[in-house]
Order: C-alpha cells, then structure tokens, then sequence
C-alpha cells in the first residue's frame, strides 16, 4: 500500500506520488517534463508488447509501460490522470485536449446510433450545441428532463436511454442535482437491465471542482472535468478530463487514439506542477472573497437576485451543505456567482460595459476559475446558443485572488455610474 494514502488529499496534490512506474521520482523534487512525440524501442517485440499493452490500466506501483507515442499515451499526462483519479475517488482517468473533448469522449465511446442521453436542460452552451446540433444527426437521441424531477425523469427513461446527463451546479444558473437522490432511482433502472446495458450517471464536475465536490461519493459514475478552469487555475492551458470506471478505460483511450484529442504534455505538466498543488490555496481564498462579495450583491438595491450556494438565501442551501464539502469536510459552496440586476434600476449591458472599460480589478471575459475575476452575460455570449441574445440580463462572476474589497469597490462604482445614466 502506497503511504500517500495516510496523509489528506490537500498534502496529496501538493507531493505527487512518491513513487511512479511511469517516471524515475528517485531524485526530482518536481516531475520532469516529458517532451518528446515517438520512443526508441528495443527490438521489434518489445514495440509490439507496447500495442498488445495499449489501453490497460497501469497503476504507480505497476510494471513500467512501454511507451511507444505521445497520442497512445507518455508519462506526463499518465502520472497528471493518476493525480486526477486519485483526487475524485475514482479508477481511472483519461484526460483531452479539451473540456469539450472530453465530454465527447465520454458519451461517443459508449453511445451507438439509436440510444439516448437524457440531459439536464440547463448545460454549458458548448454542450447544448452538441445536443441539439450534431448528437441528432449520429442517431442519438436526446432528451432534456430536470433532473431534480424525478417523477418526470422515471417516465422518460427508455430502453434506449444510457445516459444521464447534467453539471452540478449548472452553468451558470447554479442550480444543484441531488447526486444520491438520482442514484437510487438508476439503481431502480439497472435491476431489470443486463451488464451491457446499464443506466449511467454523468456528471460535470467543474464548478466544483473535486475540492468542493467529489460526485463519485455520491453514486455518479462518471465526472467530467473541463482542465482549462479551476484545475488549471491560471487560465494558461486548455485541458478536459473524464474520471471513469476500469472497464471503460480501454475503450476510452482507444477512442482518444483514433479520434486524436490528446492533452499535450506541457499543458499537463503545467496543470500538474502549478494547477492542483495550488487548487485547495485557491479555491478557500475565492470562496472567502465569493461570500463577502455575494453578500454585498444581496444587500444592493440595484441587484434584484443574487445566486450562490453560501447563501442562506440559496433555494437548495440544505442540499448544498450535503453535497459540497471539502478535503477537510468544510463547507465548500465555490467561488461562482450568478445576479440580475434590477432593469428598473441598472441596465445589465451597461453596468457590464463599464466595468470591461474602468475596473481594475474585474475583466469581462468568458471562461471562470482563473486567479482574476471573470465577468460575462452568458444569454449573449457562452450560452447565446440557447438563443437569449442580448435580452438575458443576468451575470456570471467567477471570483478570482484580488482582494474582495476591490472588487466590491469596482462593482459598487460601476452600480452607481450605470444607476446615475439610468435616471
């Protein structure tokens, strides 16, 4: 047994394995990089070891792998997915060149012309387009059912249907799904289903990010990570994850390999070396700032709304206290906040344009989890595929590092010159 295993996951992310099949730990402090696309082979049977080898799973304390090409697989990214299936709780992981990427992965590997995916109807607007724009003309049928409803979703389970589909807390209305209360019902499903054919539970895990949510625990089966957000941390690298059961492995990688959307393995060093060790650092500083932020938001005359799970304001808050805690078993509610300004009082493009053209301490942006302050207006920009255009009115805030006094004192400047041009 491993002694990492003894110490919490916080110290985890930090030390790395302290020993890899995959790479000599001997004497580095931190893992190398690995920069290299092709591999000398010894003789002809040792390359084609390497191809019989493919696709299984090698754990730190295996046999060292033989490593043939980087798109097969290398050591930087081997030991970076190793670090992410450990965090989550989970088998295996397999990481891509992109959150999107890895979602794709994770439904097209299983998913053959005729099944189905039943999806929650608020998503990421990436993954709504690929719902509604493409899955329909591969044969996969797709539903969109609450998935807090569950009377509603039990009656619109088929045969067909694979899998289960939604984000907790969703992009950007951060609305909760009780991971347990869907597991009993799936578990309800799959006692009448064979082996081959069991109902799966997927989850995008970004928001929360395995510090503040580890959705295995749950009953999940599957966790999808988007790498380029609070995992990564520093918005330098673009990266996806899908942290998987052992026997989807094999046909995931093979799926990577053909399909070629690999995780460089600088992207993955830099995700590794800076992004996880830091991930707990940042996450308790953002949430610190998210809740005197989200305070304040609720207390301004000009905010009609302001959503977020630290809130005892938050329509699901008990749930919310459940489903997010922490490496050290704290409440961990994220540092995503989504208002609506009163139109009445503040007109939401307006307040937006100022603040892109006079703070400091806030950039209008899309993406979320890096160490600034993110604003953007989902209804016209990563969701404008649900067609709001620019009528939605509501804010998504991804809180970063400054210090919350700044932003508060950017937003609250920014109220009072939109309010002031308002009457």
């Amino acid at each position: 047994m491993s002694k990492r295993k003894q110490y919490r996951p916080t110290t985890r992310l930090v030390h790395g394995p302290e020993h890899s099949a995959k790479w000599d730990f001997s004497h580095h402090v931190t893992p190398p990089l690995s920069s290299s696309t092709t591999y000398r082979l010894d003789s002809a049977k040792r390359g084609s070891r390497g191809f019989m080898e493919f696709g299984q799973h090698v754990s730190d304390l295996g046999e060292t792998p033989v490593y043939i090409y980087d798109r097969l697989d290398e050591p930087t990214r081997s030991i970076l997915e190793g670090e992410l299936a450990g965090v989550e709780g989970g088998e295996c992981c397999v990481t891509f060149a992109s959150g999107m990427a890895a979602i794709s992965a994770a439904i097209g590997c299983l998913m053959v012309p005729g099944d189905e995916i039943i999806a929650h109807p608020m998503v990421y607007g990436c993954t709504h387009s690929l719902f509604t724009n493409w899955y329909p003309q591969r044969g996969f049928k797709v539903q969109r059912i609450d998935m807090n409803d569950l009377d509603a979703l039990r009656a619109a389970i088929t045969d067909s249907t694979r899998i289960l589909y939604f984000e907790s807390p969703t992009n950007p209305t951060l609305q909760l799904i009780d991971i347990a209360a869907l597991r009993e019902l799936v578990d309800d499903v799959n006692a009448k289903r064979s082996e081959d054919r069991k109902l799966l539970i997927y989850i995008d895990n970004t928001f929360a990010t395995p510090f503040g949510q580890r959705p295995l625990e749950h009953g999940a089966d599957v966790v999808l990570h988007s790498l380029t957000k609070n995992l990564g941390g520093f918005g330098t690298e673009l990266g996806g994850a899908v942290i998987c059961p052992e026997w989807m492995l094999a046909t995931l990688l093979l799926y990577r390999k053909d399909f070629g959307g690999i995780l460089s393995s600088k992207s993955a060093w830099a995700i590794m070396v800076y992004g996880l060790p830091t991930l707990a650092l940042r996450l308790k500083r953002q949430q610190y700032t998210a809740k005197k932020v989200a305070k304040w938001l609720e207390a301004r005359e000009e905010i009609a709304q302001t959503i977020w799970p630290g809130l005892e304001s938050f329509p699901q808050y008990e749930l919310a206290k459940r489903q997010h805690r922490d490496f050290d078993g704290d409440f961990a509610p994220g540092n995503m906040i989504y208002f609506t300004p009163d139109p009445k009082l503040v007109s939401a493009e307006a307040f937006v344009n100022y603040i892109a053209q006079e703070a400091y301490s806030l950039t209008l942006a899309v993406s979320l989890g890096h160490t600034k302050t993110l604003i953007e207006m989902p209804a016209s920009m990563t969701h404008s595929v649900y067609g709001g255009g620019s009528g939605g009115q509501s804010i998504r805030l991804s809180i970063g590092l400054e210090s919350p006094r700044d932003i508060i004192r950017d937003l609250g400047t920014a109220l009072d010159a939109v309010k002031k041009r308002k009457k």
